[in-house]
């Protein structure tokens, strides 16, 4: 099983503690060992990092997460998006893998730290409230644009970690960033005629795997807009 570099530590200060832990356990009855294992391989699973591949056609968005979709908001203007969009927000549990992923092929044009609190990431205003790690991205030239993903923290979640940079090219389904523990992921998209939203709430979603929308291919490449300025997110953001 592959694990997210930037879990290391954590594994690390579990392997130290519950080992501790469990050694002066077995001391008096060796069964009290097990729920130490037990969270020990919650602790190493939680970093898995799956190796994940899938075609998709042009126009296709990949779900940038792990979890269930908790949110299909349809909106009338988004600043970033700069008109009507489309948010879907996911929850990702303490038990699904913590990675984000690209949604399309394209450059990072900025990204934007905000601090905040720490709701439950399934609580509604969590969105809006909560800590997070915006990434814009332009797509490929075929794809409308611009599509943002929002990495959110929630009650338990407390560090994100961001792994791409402004300016820098990603591929669909390829790795930006990753949250500790329960947390949300936000895809805002554009909305227009064609928009085809291929989730329902409730849905169980993978990251780089699930189709979660499509868009109308354009006729003509756009100029690419010029980029902006980029704001710190590297992990908070820290790294790990």
């Amino acid at each position: 099983m592959l694990i997210a570099r930037e879990g290391v530590r954590e594994i690390a200060l579990a392997t130290v503690v519950l080992g501790g832990l469990a050694y002066l356990a077995s001391l008096a009855w060796w069964p009290l060992i097990i729920p130490f294992a037990l969270v020990w391989a919650w602790a190493v699973a939680f970093f898995r990092d799956p190796p994940r591949s899938r075609t998709y056609a042009p126009g296709d968005l990949c779900s940038p997460a792990d979890g269930t979709i908790t949110e299909i908001t349809e909106l009338d203007h988004h600043d970033a998006i700069g008109g009507p969009a489309i948010r879907i927000g996911m929850f990702l549990s303490i038990f699904n893998v913590h990675l984000n992923r690209a949604p399309c092929s394209g450059r990072v044009r900025s990204l934007a730290y905000r601090a905040g609190e720490f709701l439950d990431a399934r609580h509604p205003e969590s969105g809006r409230r909560n800590e997070s790690n915006t990434i814009l991205l332009d797509p490929e030239p075929s794809m409308p644009g611009p599509v943002e993903v929002r990495q959110v923290a929630g009650k338990v979640a407390r560090r994100i970690i961001c792994r791409v940079d402004a300016h820098q090219r990603v591929a669909i389904g390829e790795r930006i960033g990753l949250i500790k523990f329960g947390s949300r992921t936000e895809l805002v998209i554009p909305k227009l005629e064609g928009t085809q939203v291929c989730v329902r709430l409730g849905d169980k979603v993978k990251g780089a795997l699930t189709l979660l929308a499509r868009q109308p291919a354009l006729e003509s490449a756009p100029k690419e807009a010029a980029p902006k300025a980029a704001a710190p997110a590297r992990e908070a953001m820290g790294t790990a």
